[in-house]
């Protein structure tokens, strides 16, 4: 079993942070460090296919689970990243309960949803222990991938619940920066309406016993996330901890 899931199972908060550096050795150092898990962000940073597979396969070096924020919703962009060995992926952008079950559909094996199903990376090019069983393999893979849509658009919160709900749906991770200009108020983290809305995502995961992420800026949030009943945080991303840890050590 990972620290991820170790800690998950033990009720301790697992930490990750956004990788846009890119490379295999950013890939590797970051699992290294320490991290329960590490995204690599194909929405926003750089990567084709083939690095991304490269990165996964640095991280699963070391202790981190390897997480794919992917581009968009389409299936294409799923089934690469599970196919290239992903633990987890991210959807940023989802607008609607139809959406979300378009991507189980695309996630989740037979009877969940209809992955296409082919000898990639993720089932050891066709030699994964429990292949013999096509239907078992396929339960556990079910199991053990997460598939965690974003809230960040008013659809996605306007029906959260049912996005939640749905069979297939591992969690939903938080995005808190465009979450808040979808609410008309850009990063008033503090505003009423916008404490409200985090609240009524932490209630559909707990009723549903589903998986709450979130980005954090900092420890000190992240702490008091899982103090609320978050069970995993993002925080940061590399670029920043790059050019922050240089500047303190410039002034030093």
């Amino acid at each position: 079993m990972s620290m991820f899931s170790r800690k998950l199972q033990e009720g301790q908060g697992v930490i990750g942070t956004f990788c846009h550096l890119g490379g295999a050795p950013v890939a590797e150092c970051l699992s290294l460090s320490g991290l329960d898990y590490v995204i690599i962000d194909t929405e926003h940073g750089p990567f084709t296919e083939e690095s991304v597979g490269e990165m996964i396969r640095a991280i699963q070096l070391h202790a981190a689970e390897p997480f794919v924020r992917v581009r968009d919703s389409s299936r294409a962009a799923v089934l690469h990243a599970l196919d290239l060995g992903a633990r987890g992926i991210i959807v940023p952008n989802v607008q609607s309960v139809e959406e979300a079950a378009s991507l189980v559909e695309y996630a989740k094996f037979y009877p969940r949803g209809s992955r296409g199903f082919a000898f990639s990376r993720s089932a050891s090019f066709g030699f994964a222990e429990g292949l013999g069983n096509i239907q078992e393999y396929f339960n556990k893979t079910n199991e053990y991938t997460l598939l965690l849509p974003q809230c960040e658009t008013k659809g996605a919160l306007e029906s959260i619940e049912d996005i939640v709900a749905l069979d297939g749906i591992d969690g939903i991770f938080v995005g808190p920066y465009d979450l808040s200009v979808a609410l008309g108020m850009p990063a008033q983290f503090d505003a009423p309406a916008f404490r409200q809305a985090l609240e009524r995502v932490l209630n559909a995961c707990k009723s549903h016993g589903k998986l709450a992420f979130l980005y954090a800026n900092s420890m000190a949030e992240a702490r008091r996330s899982f103090e609320q009943g978050y069970q995993g945080a993002a925080i940061g991303v590399d670029t920043a901890f790059l050019v922050a840890g240089i500047k303190r050590m410039l002034s030093e």
